[in-house]
């Protein structure tokens, strides 16, 4: 988003110019805008005057409180299933990219942004041509010199031609655009790209293949995760079994390594003296009370992990009841759609079974109007037949009469059977409409119940199915943060094993070089009373002492060969 700024200073030709061009309209079939306009820079709203550079960010906050044009950070609506929301857009300090020019650059753009059709260009040559004659006119009429009227005839002329050299080199510096409006131009085309793409995110069938993608990430996602889970209890069990291997492997180690040392402390128990005897039996005493606190910490921490065990046994029961019972729901839901469904069916067949008894009834009554019409017939036919012979029998002008007056009720009687005959269709129409209006009533009916009953099921899954598919993320978050407690332990149970070892090595190495040191020291101590002996034994043999007495003194000093200690 572009940031202002600046601020306004206005003068009277600009709002001049500002009012001329509220109204849009077209200047030329292509356009050029420069683009280091949308660097940064935004001219405000209530004019379009010069901008004037701002030097810190308190006067460019001062600036827009005055104005009362503060900045409000960009949004953008995401409407899903289940509620709407506002998102806000990421953005930087409106200083930062802030782009800084000078009137004349501002002038430039804006003049460069002008764009003149050939009608337009004419008619400015009119009008400046126009102002020219005026001018020589005006001095001719005030009867001036001709030496000033050409003189103001070629100061006009030469402010032109520096116009038009101002407007060639405007022209020209617009002509290629420089690193910072390429940049701008870049900016302003992925700004379009972004709007495109997130426009037609919106469209609706990009919606529904979203919600596909969606759901089948989803599946992918389970299965997944449901591999990476057995695929992590397998590796934890496999660790598990590699520690207990190890740490028997290190106690066997452990236990060897203890015996060899007791049987060089013992067999330098033997050799040593009693000061060193007495030194390792102490040293013996604190082995013995390390070993007595390795085995409880060891005992400590297979308590430890019984009670992770049973805790994790605890949790997986707590699971499966609560599968259970989500599963007794699911039944019992399905049960009652079920009884939903069998009440709608013998509401159908209800209501088939009083379209049959209406359907009986109305052919009872159809049999009963046919026997009924049929019997009027044939009693008209019995009048007919005796009206003949009456009529064969009759010879004189008033059988005649007679005859031609029955032959007029019978008409008579014919056009009124008729009539009834068409009420009596019309009236069978009009039942079969209703009966099929009313069917058809019945039928909509039934799909709007099954239609409704549907979107009930549907709509019944879909809780089910969420409430599944957060009970399984709630799992997935819980395991987790379980194999990451187990492996976080398993890594300080290393640790410690690690900083046992290797306590356990120093303790070695320092008992090792205590040893060494304190039998160096009495191998030192003991050369350096050998030497004192050898030193006096030759100073006594000095003094010229027979040969025996020296050696019976060297015997009774008991003094030994000088022996190096490994």
């Amino acid at each position: 988003p572009l940031s202002t700024t600046g601020v306004l200073s206005s003068s009277s030709s600009t709002s001049t110019r500002s009012r001329n061009r509220t109204r849009y309209r077209t200047k030329a079939l292509s356009s050029e805008v420069d683009e280091s306009l949308f660097g940064g820079v935004k001219a405000l709203a209530q004019s379009d005057s010069p901008v004037v550079l701002l030097r810190d960010k308190h006067a460019i906050r001062h600036t827009l409180s005055t104005l009362g044009l503060e900045h409000k950070p960009e949004t953008i609506q995401l409407i899903t299933r289940d509620l709407v929301r506002e998102l806000i857009i990421p953005t930087k300090d409106p200083s930062g990219e802030s782009l800084i020019m000078s009137p004349e650059e501002f002038e430039r753009i804006k003049w460069a942004s002008q764009v003149l059709t050939a009608e337009e260009l004419e008619a400015r040559e009119q009008n400046f041509k126009k102002e020219k004659e005026a001018i020589v006119l005006g001095y001719r009429a005030q009867g001036g010199p001709p030496t000033i009227q050409t003189g103001l005839l070629q100061d006009a002329v030469t402010t032109r031609k520096k116009m038009m050299k101002q407007k060639e080199m405007i022209w020209r510096n617009n002509k290629k655009l420089n690193d910072l409006e390429e940049e701008a131009k870049e900016r302003a085309q992925s700004l379009l790209q972004r709007a495109s793409k997130l426009r037609m995110e919106q469209e609706e069938e990009l919606k529904d293949m979203s919600k596909l993608i969606l759901n089948a990430k989803c599946h992918a996602i389970r299965d997944a995760q449901i591999l990476e889970k057995q695929q992590i209890q397998k590796e934890l069990d496999a660790e598990e079994k590699r520690l207990d291997q190890m740490m028997e492997v290190e106690r066997q180690k452990s236990i060897q390594r203890q015996e060899e040392i007791d049987k060089r402390r013992r067999e330098e128990r033997i050799r040593g003296r009693r000061h060193i005897v007495e030194q390792m039996e102490r040293n013996q005493e604190e082995r013995s009370l390390l070993a007595e606190q390795r085995e409880q910490e060891k005992e400590q921490m297979l308590e430890y992990m019984d009670r992770l065990h049973e805790e994790d046994l605890r949790d997986l029961e707590q699971r499966q009841q609560q599968k259970l019972k989500m599963q007794a729901e699911i039944k019992r839901i399905n049960d009652e759609n079920q009884r939903q469904k069998a009440q709608l069916l013998a509401q159908e067949r209800l209501a088939d079974q009083m379209v049959m008894e209406f359907t009986k009834k109305k052919m009872a009554r159809e049999a009963e109007f046919e026997a009924e019409q049929e019997r009027i017939r044939r009693e008209k036919e019995m009048e007919i037949t005796r009206l003949r012979a009456m009529q064969e029998k009759a010879q004189d002008f008033q059988a005649e009469q007679d005859a031609l007056r029955a032959k007029r009720n019978q008409e008579v009687a014919d056009r009124e059977w008729r009539r009834k005959e068409k009420e009596n269709a019309q009236k069978k129409i009009e039942t079969e409409a209703k009966l099929r209006k009313t069917r058809l009533e019945q039928v909509a009916f039934k799909e709007h119940t099954l239609a409704v009953q549907v979107q009930r099921d549907r709509d019944e899954f879909e809780r089910i199915l969420r409430a599944q598919r957060e009970q399984i993320e709630r799992e997935r978050l819980e395991e987790e943060r379980r194999a990451t407690g187990r492996l976080q332990h398993a890594n300080e149970l290393r640790c410690q094993v690690r900083e046992n070892q290797q306590k356990q090595v120093q303790d070695r190495m320092a008992t090792f070089e205590e040893g060494r040191r304190l039998r160096e020291e009495a191998q030192k101590r003991r050369e350096r009373i050998d030497d004192i002996k050898k030193q006096k034994l030759e100073e006594l043999r000095a003094t010229g002492l027979p040969e025996k007495y020296c050696v019976e003194v060297e015997r009774k000093a008991n003094i030994q060969p000088v022996t190096s200690v490994s």
